[in-house]
């Protein structure tokens, strides 16, 4: 019941900045947390960064500072603007939404790579 569009994915150097944008397409954006994901080849899935409808956030620490997630409820987007980017930020990043009263995210967007080069 619930899609989730991406975009902003590209190819920047090292300390260039990207803004990703997951355009949410359902039933009342409100009632979900969004989360930016991100997959390095090889490695596990990671949660990158996460905003309740009310605004609050946390981040993993290896972006803090450097990454800042946001969300603009007129739209049913979040975004996630990267700064400082790093090699070590190279992955393909995914949106994802979770109602609520659930304890997983269930509705995932069909990612986009970001690379970074050195």
């Amino acid at each position: 019941q619930v899609q989730l569009i991406e975009s902003g994915g590209g190819l920047v150097q090292t300390g260039g900045s990207l803004r990703l944008s997951c355009v949410f397409f359902g039933r009342d954006f409100s009632a979900y947390i969004m989360g930016w994901f991100r997959q390095a080849p090889g490695k596990e899935r990671e949660l990158v960064a996460q905003i309740t409808s009310g605004g609050s956030t946390n981040y993993d620490d290896s972006v803090k500072g450097r990454f800042t997630i946001s969300r603009d409820h007129l739209k049913s987007t979040v975004f996630l603007q990267m700064n400082s980017l790093k090699p070590d930020d190279t992955a393909v990043y995914t949106c994802g939404a979770r109602a609520m009263f659930r304890s997983e995210y269930a509705d995932w967007g069909q990612g986009t790579q970001v690379t970074v080069s050195s």
